[in-house]
């Protein structure tokens, strides 16, 4: 008999491979820098972790309401946002979509869910547009980073842009944009949700259930690593800007009041964004660096609606017309509020 444990065994390379890019990436940005500029290392990563201590406290409360929000299982509150009239739908979507804990992977199976017992589009499209953009690990870490009043300003602009995206689409359901808007009917069932996202009773008191520990726990370690890596990497990033990159650059660049730069913001943020929570980091240096007010919202929110996870959502459950809206909705949303953050800053 042929021995094939040791072909069983992973390699370096399938090691190597599994490993998460983003902590190869955090790993690379020092010994890169180490080749380059080696006493600007130590410094670096000072920085980094002196930031990372200073919103610990944020990145904690985070944390802890997403894992019990999950423990509970409160989701199906959001649900209930979906049932009733079509306009208080659209308020009520809007808001929840704002609120909500949802990271972008799981917007798919909850979303197709709704779509399969008949959620109206005009619905799923403010949840849509408001969940990539704010939720409370969200709001406490920009808070920690950039304030409290710009916090406040993304979700209202959040909740705004759903609204306003919902509105329309309810407004022009009827026109060749929005008919037969899906790609194929979803089916309740499939992927992570095996029942109506109507059908679950919240337990708040969830400690006195093994399965539900188990839930918070896992949510809480998750969210965790997660927010660590990506707010390191944004870190990481500010340090070298602030270093390296002249903040007369970014103020000619970004900085002044006019439409223009904060339609150029929106239109490279769409294509720029990484990730929510990494941008928290790097406007907060921008913003350092001359970057105006105005600049620095339409960037959040263009790049925040239209980041990989969140637009993949999209794209998986409707048709490309559909998504095409998505995005023009987004851009115009992301232009305005940050002529309106600009105005009141």
């Amino acid at each position: 008999m042929t021995d094939t444990s040791l072909n069983s065994r992973p390699t370096l390379r399938s090691r190597i491979g599994n490993i998460d890019k983003v902590w190869l990436f955090i790993l690379t940005i020092p010994v890169v820098l180490g080749l380059l500029d080696a006493p600007a290392v130590w410094p670096t990563l000072v920085f980094a972790a002196g930031a990372l201590a200073q919103t610990g406290i944020f990145i904690f409360v985070a944390i802890t309401l997403v894992a019990y929000v999950k423990a509970a299982g409160a989701e199906a509150l959001l649900a209930k946002a979906f049932q009733g009239n079509q306009t208080r739908m659209v308020f009520m979507a809007a808001l929840l979509g704002g609120l909500s804990p949802f990271c972008s992977c799981e917007v798919i199976p909850f979303i197709a869910a709704l779509l399969a017992v008949g959620a109206p589009l005009a619905a799923v499209m403010a949840f849509w547009l408001a969940s990539p953009l704010m939720d409370p690990a969200m709001f406490t870490i920009t808070w920690g980073e950039i304030g409290l009043s710009f916090a406040i300003g993304k979700a209202v602009a959040a909740i705004g842009i759903g609204m306003t995206g919902g509105y329309l689409t309810m407004a022009f359901s009827g026109t060749p944009v929005f008919a037969d808007p899906l790609r194929e009917k979803p089916s309740v069932g499939g992927g992570c949700r095996a029942q109506s996202p109507f059908s679950e009773t919240p337990v708040w008191r969830f400690w006195g259930e093994g399965t539900r520990r188990n839930i918070f726990r896992k949510t809480w370690t998750d969210n965790a690593l997660f927010l660590f890596k990506w707010l390191l990497v944004a870190y990481l990033f500010e340090a070298l800007m602030l270093r390296y990159i002249p903040a007369e650059t970014i103020a000619n660049l970004l900085g002044g009041d006019g439409i223009g730069t904060i339609i150029a913001a929106a239109l490279v943020g769409m294509p720029a964004y990484m990730n929510g929570y990494a941008a928290v980091g790097l406007i907060g240096g921008l913003l350092d660096h001359g970057m105006s007010q105005g600049a620095a919202m339409s960037f959040v929110i263009a790049g925040g609606v239209s980041s990989i996870p969140a637009a993949i959502a999209v794209w998986a459950l409707v048709k490309p017309r559909v998504f095409a809206a998505y995005i023009g909705f987004a851009l115009i949303g992301a232009v305005l509020a940050g002529l309106v953050w600009q105005a009141i800053a």
